[in-house]
């Protein structure tokens, strides 16, 4: 297991202004306030924080960027954004509006050779290349348009492409998870992160304390993402990292 600090990251998903979040994709709820939120979990200790436009791809329009400087003027924490971003221009406006890393998905998979100009330009650590992907009879299948659109492309031969044009972190989500609150998807996860050289992000399940230790040493991710457990106060930062650290898990304080 990787002696790296492992990292806690709350997930805002923005629609129309305002944080929602669903179950499998769908059913969407509102949470409240990106910018209170970021500016709660920042000062909370999260480690990083992501804010993911989901409508932004399928509904063919750019990530709401006087939104992201917003979050950005009031956090200190490394702030990831995704969601609309097709081209070097859309980097370049976000990393400008107070981003730190973009997270490209839908994209990626319909122009991976994006992956590539992206960490030539700015860098591997500023690609995360998001996978939203499903189990099925067949396997895992990568999905595009915020889980709208199944494609054939594999989840493990995906992300290792990815890897391999260079980008810095995998961010996998489990839509057989999402939302469900009774974990993540371990096995998939210990396999990427076995197979990867390049960190991977866990998200999709988190419902209990627990399921961030089993996502750490079952899963051998190197950080965990979650929405609703935090949003909805179900599970506090400080108590989270508290827990992990009595079970022997290297967090940051």
């Amino acid at each position: 297991m990787s002696t790296l600090a492992k990292r806690i990251i709350p997930c805002l998903d923005v629609k129309n202004g305002r944080t929602v979040k669903g179950t499998n994709f769908v059913n969407l709820r509102e949470a409240g306030d990106p910018v209170e939120l970021g500016k709660a979990y920042s000062d909370a200790g999260a480690d990083e924080l992501v804010f993911l436009d989901i409508t932004a791809s399928a509904e063919g329009r750019k990530t709401f960027t006087e939104m992201v400087t917003r979050v950005a003027r009031e956090i200190n924490i490394p702030f990831t954004v995704g969601g609309g971003i097709n081209e070097l221009e859309d980097v370049e406006r976000l990393l400008y509006a107070g981003a730190d890393k973009v997270s490209i998905n839908s994209a990626a998979i319909y122009n991976p050779e994006l992956i590539s100009q992206i960490t030539r330009k700015f860098g591997s650590q500023v690609c995360v290349c998001a996978i939203d992907a499903k189990e099925d009879a067949t396997g895992w299948h990568c999905y595009t348009k915020g889980g709208r659109e199944r494609t054939e492309l594999d989840l493990f031969s995906w992300a290792k492409e990815a890897a391999d044009r260079g980008a810095g972190e995998i961010l996998f989500t489990s839509m057989n998870h999402d939302g469900v609150k009774d974990g993540f998807a371990c096995p998939a996860l210990a396999r990427l992160s076995v197979e990867l050289s390049i960190p991977v992000i866990a998200s999709g399940g988190a419902g209990t304390k627990e399921h961030f230790k089993e996502a750490f040493i079952t899963g051998k991710a190197d950080a965990a993402l979650a929405a609703s457990v935090f949003h909805f106060g179900e599970i506090g930062i400080k108590e989270l990292k508290d827990y992990l650290r009595a079970e022997g898990i290297n967090v940051r304080y």
